[in-house]
This record gives structure tokens, C-alpha cells and sequence, in this order.
């Protein structure tokens, strides 16, 4: 510890590395772009994890949906390419026969594929819009953030079939003049009333919708568009421990011996799965994690080996000078520091520069992707993660530096002289 804080200590050290420029400069690069590439790669896969559960955080992430199509086989009587149609209650079907369901929100649109959008008339504005019917529980798969104020579709609104709308903030913006307050007026929605009880934020990422949807509840949907019992699709939500893709073939085997399809038709009912291409997306968020830290290891590791290569090196070099030390008393303890200390100097440095560019990659990359659409957002990596990165070469370069230390304290005085 003594020698750490000795002047002359640090000189030997410097005039040491100063007599090796440029071989020092080339294997402190190694070393530092290992713990770059660590901090660069890692940094990466978690701004696609940020970006991901940006793009995505309105909705439930074992989520899937699930809507019916035609068959492509015949069954029990029925000829091939018949029209399925969803009812609603298949939904109480689905929950029972599969435990893994947390929430399904049966779901009905006049729009996107559900048809010409509604037309939306306020006063002497007017738009085309799409009008979603809904349950309550909807928003336990995917979040409505709600303008203060308003709410969305309640029990009540479904069980009276009441002819109350919530809007979304584009519609709001087309439809009211600036400044005017929109929850408790009235809009016209295909010729029918309906008094708005909510203006809901735009979320990337919610499925179809967008910020300008209007949402009514599925009883008065069913009503003002005749749509009996008749459901467009299924959004579902597993538990957060159930295999999601294991639900969504579930689903598919349900429905089909609901409907009476042959089990191994494949095209009969169509599903998109969030929850398997979340995983997917974390799954290779976590290999490239991975993947950084054994390149960065690896780099790192054949970096400081170049280093304890440079010592070996300087040792030879510094035979006459390690004699005297030697001849003058030294014990062997005070050389073994002495080329530790340098060891450990060189691979701390390098890693300080290494974290250093590294954290400014990702600062200028995470500046160039803000706000962009790109699932990309907030590359960072945590402190205890670099902190022992740095640690591990710090050992790393501890360990290395005892083969030259080992050679440096083995030098005899007397072959020190006689080499000169």
C-alpha cells in the first residue's frame, strides 16, 4: 500500500509506459473496446427493451386476439369455405374451459375491417370515424388513459344500453372548437345522439386504434347497428405465468368445437399473438445481452493478456534496474507491487475509457432515436453492471500481472549486473 502512494513509484510507472508509446497506446485500445462493445451491445438490447414496452404499454403483454374466418375443410356436413361467425357468448365458453384467461373483452367495429367508418356530426363539423363497441373490462388489456374529467364505458352504460360515447383527443380537436369543454356534449353518431363521457390519450401500440376512435358501449353498438349477438373478434389476456402460446391454441380448439370445425383446420380462425412476439423480442434482447458480455470478456481478457505480454516485455527490458532495486534491498513483495500496480493501472484506465466512449455512443444514439417510431428508446446499461465489468478486469488484470511480477521478482542482483 505504501508503494501505491510513493511519488517515485508512479515515475517508474510512467517512464515505463512512456518508453513503450505506442505498443501501450495499441494494447490499451484492446482493452478498451471490449468494455465498449460490452457497454455498446448490452446498452442496445435494453433500448429495444424500452422501446418495445413504450411501442406496447397500453396493452397487456400475454395478450393476444383472436377473430373467426372461413374454413378450408370440410366437416360434419359442412362444405369447405364456410363463414364463421363469433357469438357472444363464446367468450363465457373460452373463459371457462381455459383457466389461463385472466380478462376477454368480446369487441364489435364499424371501420378498418369491420365496414365504412361512422359517420360523426357536431354542429357544422362533421368526419368519418371508426366506432368501437365495448365492454368495461376492455381496459384490463388494454389501458385507456382518460383526460381528467371523463371516464370510459362502465357497467351501468352496458347494462341500460345508454347512448354515451368517449372520443379520442384528434376527434376532439376536429369536432370542438380550442378551448371548448367536449365531456357532456352531444355528437351524432350514424344519426343517433350520444353524449360524450370521455376524451382518451393517443398510446402507440394498442392494436387497431388510433386518436381518433370513438368507443360506445357493445349493448347500444348492438342496437344502432343491429348486430344481434355477433362479435368481431376476441382480445384476450392471459395471467402473467400461463404460456401464452400454449392459451392461443387453446382458443383456436375451443372455437373450433364451438363452431364445429375440423380440429386440424388451420385457416378457420385467425389470431395475432402479442404475448409470443414480446417474448420473441425478449428472448433476443436477452441472447444479444449475452452475446456482449462474452465478446466483451473475451476482448477484454486477449486485451489485458497483451498487457501482461508489454510487462513481460518492460521486465526484460528493466533487468539492470530491477537488479539494483534488488541490491539496494528491496524485497521481493515491493517489485511484485510495483509491476502489479502498473498492471492494474493500464486495465483500470483502459476500462474508464472503454465505459466512458461507450456511455457516449449510447447518449448520442439514444438522443438520435427519441421520438422517432422506431421501437427504440433509452439505451442504457445499469451501474452495477459496468461497475463490474470494471471490476472483472480489474481482476483480470491483477491475475496477469503476476506472471511478469513472478518473472520481475526472480531476477538475482548479481545476473541483473552481469547482463549489463
Amino acid at each position: 500500500m505504501k508503494l501505491l502512494f510513493d511519488r517515485n513509484t508512479w515515475q517508474e510507472i510512467f517512464s515505463s509506459i512512456s518508453k513503450n508509446k505506442i505498443r501501450t497506446l495499441l494494447t490499451v485500445i484492446g482493452v478498451l473496446w471490449g468494455i465498449f462493445v460490452y457497454i455498446a451491445m448490452s446498452g442496445a438490447a435494453k433500448g429495444l427493451d424500452n422501446g418495445f414496452e413504450r411501442q406496447f404499454e397500453s396493452v397487456a403483454m400475454n395478450s393476444l386476439f383472436a377473430w373467426a374466418q372461413s374454413t378450408s375443410k370440410p366437416y360434419a356436413g359442412f362444405k369447405t369455405g364456410r363463414r364463421i361467425q363469433l357469438k357472444l357468448g363464446d367468450a363465457d365458453v373460452l373463459e371457462r374451459r381455459i383457466p389461463d384467461i385472466e380478462y376477454i373483452a368480446p369487441r364489435n367495429v364499424k371501420g378498418v375491417f369491420g365496414g365504412a367508418p361512422a359517420l360523426v356530426v357536431r354542429g357544422l363539423n362533421s368526419g368519418n370515424y371508426n366506432v368501437y363497441g365495448d365492454f368495461p373490462v376492455f381496459t384490463k388489456i388494454a389501458t385507456k388513459k382518460i383526460y381528467d374529467g371523463g371516464r370510459f364505458i362502465n357497467d351501468e352504460d352496458i347494462e341500460q344500453a345508454r347512448k354515451v360515447c368517449v372520443i379520442g383527443e384528434r376527434t376532439q380537436t376536429e369536432l370542438f372548437e380550442d378551448g371548448q369543454e367536449p365531456v357532456g356534449q352531444f355528437i351524432r353518431i350514424d344519426n343517433v345522439y350520444f353524449q360524450i363521457v370521455g376524451v382518451h390519450k393517443f398510446v402507440p401500440g394498442g392494436g387497431f386504434e388510433s386518436d381518433s376512435d370513438i368507443y360506445i358501449p357493445f349493448s347500444t353498438f348492438r342496437k344502432l347497428y343491429n348486430t344481434g349477438d355477433r362479435v368481431s373478434w376476441f382480445s384476450i389476456a392471459a395471467y402473467d405465468d400461463a404460456d401464452v402460446i400454449q392459451v392461443e391454441k387453446d382458443v383456436k380448439a375451443v372455437l373450433k368445437s364451438i363452431h364445429r370445425v375440423d380440429p386440424t383446420d388451420e385457416r378457420a380462425f385467425g389470431t395475432f399473438n402479442l404475448g409470443e412476439i414480446f417474448g420473441q423480442v425478449m428472448g433476443f434482447s436477452s441472447g444479444l445481452t449475452f452475446l456482449s458480455l462474452v465478446i466483451g470478456i473475451a476482448t477484454i481478457l486477449a486485451g489485458v493478456i497483451c498487457i501482461g505480454n508489454i510487462l513481460l516485455i518492460s521486465v526484460k527490458e528493466r533487468t539492470k534496474e530491477l537488479g539494483v532495486r534488488r541490491a539496494l534491498g528491496a524485497t521481493p513483495a515491493e517489485v511484485r507491487s510495483l509491476i502489479l500496480i502498473e498492471s492494474v493501472f493500464l486495465t483500470l484506465i483502459s476500462g474508464i475509457i472503454g465505459i466512458t466512449l461507450g456511455a457516449a455512443t449510447l447518449a448520442l444514439v439514444g438522443a438520435l432515436t427519441e421520438g422517432s417510431a422506431f421501437p427504440y428508446t433509452n439505451p442504457t446499461v445499469p451501474v452495477p453492471y459496468v461497475l463490474g465489468a470494471l471490476f472483472l478486469m480489474v481482476v483480470l488484470g491483477t491475475l496477469i500481472g503476476l506472471i511478469p511480477a513472478q518473472r520481475a521478482v526472480s531476477i538475482r542482483p548479481i545476473d541483473a549486473l552481469r547482463e549489463e
